[in-house]
């Protein structure tokens, strides 16, 4: 008797893409829609030029310095966890960043929010290469996956703009909580459990130097334009964890 193929194993395969595209949606949209709002929160919760930089990279530095290692997690507890609880973590830095009263709060839960967008990321792509087995098939449903990405870079502005329009700034936020309950609800029925069946041995100092890495090299990116491309503060960062990582 001949063994069924994946394919036939998890049949609802297309429709598992769907969760998948809607969960990364949100993470890359999540990106560009609150650069739309930053002169409104600027008045509602006097923020300066400065703070307000944060508003936007703390949620770009948590998910760099995270993604890695998150991705890593996912293949040894499961990637279907990983989704999830990605997908809480956003959710619940969604709704504290639309209840924000100062900047400080906004920008510690726009971190939370990129904490939870780097356990989205890796794990989206990982479960899409699980489910469809078939090269062909596999091809079709990472263009979907890439075109959602940039789709997600295209509406942000334009829906933020709306967004403010008719609703408050905490809008850009709370906008991601009913995605989210969909994309939970959908993924505990669509989703197929998956991870390594033989994953390496954990690494805790070289996961801590990854996520020091990662954080130090995006930082310092960021900080050029300010401090200067070729200043000491800006190439401080990643010599400094390099020099860490020849050390350990």
């Amino acid at each position: 008797m001949q063994k069924p193929t994946p394919e036939l194993v998890h049949a609802p395969r297309w429709a598992t893409l769907v969760v998948l595209c809607l969960s990364l949606l949100l993470t890359v949209l999540d990106g560009t829609i609150v650069n739309v709002a930053l002169p409104t929160i600027s008045k509602q919760l006097h923020a300066s030029m400065s703070a307000l930089q944060w508003v936007t990279d703390a949620y770009t530095l948590a998910m760099a310095g995270l993604l890695l290692s998150l991705g890593s997690l996912g293949d040894r507890i499961g990637r279907h966890r990983t989704l999830a609880a990605g997908l809480l973590v956003f959710g619940v830095g969604s709704g504290l960043s639309a209840l924000s009263s100062s900047v400080a709060a906004l920008t510690c839960f726009r971190a939370l929010m990129g904490a939870g967008a780097a356990a989205i990321m890796p794990a989206t792509l990982s479960i899409l290469s699980n489910v469809f087995t078939n090269s062909a098939e596999r091809a079709k449903a990472i263009a979907a996956w890439s075109a959602v990405a940039g789709l997600g870079v295209a509406i942000g502005p334009s829906l933020g703009g709306w967004l403010l329009e008719h609703f408050s700034w905490g809008s850009v936020f709370s906008v991601n909580l009913p995605v989210v309950a969909v994309a939970l609800i959908a993924g505990r029925y669509l989703v197929p459990p998956s991870s390594n069946p033989h994953p390496k041995a954990l690494d805790p100092i070289g996961t801590a130097l990854s996520v020091a890495g990662l954080v130090a090299v995006v930082y310092s990116i960021i900080e050029a334009p300010s401090n200067g491309w070729l200043s000491a503060r800006t190439l401080g960062s990643p010599l400094r964890d390099w020099l860490c990582s020849q050390l350990s």
